[in-house]
């Protein structure tokens, strides 16, 4: 089993900045391949980052690319994402999750083993 903690998150106004941390415990690997998502209120969750196990491979979503870098530090078991060059549409809850996996890319939600409880991001103006 994987527990996963996010932090970081806050209030920010446009135009600002904030890095969110992920602290995995449990059965950790650094074999993992690990993602970040995020919902809004009345929408559903989507995929922001995703980042393979050697941190060779990233992907991003349109809407965040040029403003958004996750990166890992497997010696520390924590993945980061700095968020840059915030708007008010990034407001929404950010999870952190891990898959065992190594094939595809980590877009879907449904490629993730383990869950963080999800850390509250607001941009506002």
């Amino acid at each position: 089993q994987v527990q996963l903690v996010e932090s970081g998150g806050g209030l920010v106004q446009v135009g600002g900045s904030l890095r969110l941390s992920c602290a995995a415990s449990g059965r950790t690997s650094s074999s993992y391949g690990m993602g970040w998502f995020r919902q809004a209120p009345g929408k559903e969750r989507e995929f922001v980052a995703a980042i393979s196990w050697s941190g060779g491979s990233t992907y991003y979503t349109d809407s965040v690319k040029g403003r958004f870098t996750i990166s890992r530090d497997n010696a520390k078991n924590t993945v980061y994402l700095q968020m840059n060059s915030l708007k008010r549409e990034d407001t929404a809850v950010y999870y952190c999750a891990a898959r065992r996996s190594a094939w595809g890319r980590g877009t879907s939600p449904t490629e993730y083993d383990y869950w963080g409880q999800g850390t509250q991001v607001t941009v506002s103006s």
